[in-house]
C-alpha cells in the first residue's frame, strides 16, 4: 500500500472489531474536497479483503449510512470492506440551488454533468466508479478489483447504472428504493435536465430501466422496495424495471416488503440480507 498522503483523517472508531474511519481529500474529477468513510473488518488487519460500496440518497452523506444501517456488523462478520462516499461534491464554489432539495449539493445524482454551471464540479459517475476505488485500492487493505455495490433511493439509481454501464466491473449489485426509471419521474427529470442538458435521449444512458431495454450486459440484480414507501408511486417505478428485464432476459429479484417505508428503518431491516447477498458474489 502507498503512503496515506492524498487522506486527511478526520476520525477513527473501532466497531465490531474492526474500524471505521473518515477521510478527506481533493478530487481531481471533482474538482473539489470530498469526503468518504470506509469500515475495514478485523480480518482486513492480516490480509486484503473485498469491497462493497454503498451509495446513499438524495439529501444524505456519507454519515447517514454508517450511523443508522447497521452495515458495519455484518461487514464484520462477512470480512467486508465498506466504503460509503458522500452524494455529491462540497465547497463554496460547487454549484447549487438553495431553494432545492432534489438539485445540487446532496443530489449529485451519480452522473457526470455536462451543462453549465454543474459540469465544473459534479463528476459523480466518475468519482464514485474510478478515482475514489483506485484511491482505496492503493491506500487499504482491499483485493484489487474485486467489488460490489449498492445504494438506496437515488443511490440505488446510481449503483445500477455502475453496474449495467460497466459490464464486470462488480460482481454483484442490490438496491433499497431505487429510482428505477429516473427519466419518467419528477426527481430523475429535475437532476437529468439540470446536468445533462434538454435532450431526453441523452438521459437514457443514466436510466437503469433504459440501459436494460438497450441492451446492457445481463447481471442479477436485487431490489428491496417496501409497500408503504411514500415516493413508490410516483418516484420510484419498480415495475418497470421488472417489465424491462422481463423482456430482456435479465435476473431480477424484486422483493416487496409490506408497510415499509422509505427510510433507514427499512434498509436496516434487510441490510444484512444484502450485505450476506454481496459476501457470496465476493466469495466465489
Amino acid at each position: 500500500m502507498s503512503e496515506l498522503a492524498s487522506l486527511t483523517a478526520v476520525d477513527s472508531v473501532k466497531e465490531f472489531g474492526g474500524w471505521l474511519k473518515r477521510f478527506t481529500h481533493t478530487s481531481s474529477v471533482n474538482n473539489c474536497e470530498m469526503t468518504f468513510s470506509i469500515y475495514l473488518p478485523p480480518q482486513a488487519q492480516n490480509q486484503k479483503v473485498p469491497t462493497v460500496y454503498w451509495l446513499s440518497g438524495l439529501t444524505c452523506t456519507d454519515d447517514n449510512v454508517r450511523t443508522k444501517a447497521g452495515a458495519q456488523r455484518y461487514a464484520a462478520e462477512h470480512g467486508l470492506a465498506l466504503v460509503m462516499p458522500d452524494t455529491s461534491p462540497r465547497g463554496e464554489d460547487v454549484a447549487d440551488d438553495a431553494d432545492r432539495y432534489d438539485l445540487g449539493k446532496g443530489a449529485g445524482f451519480y452522473v457526470n454533468a455536462t451543462e453549465q454551471p454543474w459540469a465544473e464540479h459534479y463528476q459523480m459517475f466518475d468519482y464514485v466508479n474510478s478515482e475514489l476505488p483506485a484511491l482505496i485500492e492503493a491506500n487499504f487493505p482491499v483485493v484489487a478489483g474485486l467489488k460490489s455495490i449498492f445504494g438506496h433511493s437515488m443511490g440505488g439509481h446510481g449503483a445500477l447504472i455502475s453496474a449495467l454501464k460497466q459490464p464486470g466491473a462488480y460482481q454483484s449489485v442490490s438496491a433499497f428504493s431505487p429510482i428505477c426509471n429516473p427519466v419518467a419521474c419528477p426527481w430523475g427529470e429535475g437532476c437529468l435536465g439540470a446536468y445533462i442538458g434538454d435532450d431526453k435521449d441523452a438521459w437514457k444512458a443514466w436510466d437503469a430501466t433504459e440501459l436494460i431495454k438497450n441492451g446492457a450486459e445481463k447481471i442479477a440484480i436485487l431490489i428491496d422496495q417496501g409497500s408503504g414507501d411514500q415516493f413508490l408511486e410516483g418516484q420510484l417505478f419498480p415495475q418497470n424495471i421488472q417489465q424491462a428485464c422481463d423482456d430482456n432476459g435479465f435476473e431480477l429479484n424484486l422483493r416487496m416488503q409490506p408497510d415499509y417505508d422509505h427510510s433507514y428503518h427499512f434498509i436496516a431491516s434487510f441490510i444484512g440480507e444484502h450485505m450476506a447477498y454481496h459476501a457470496k458474489a465476493l466469495q466465489k
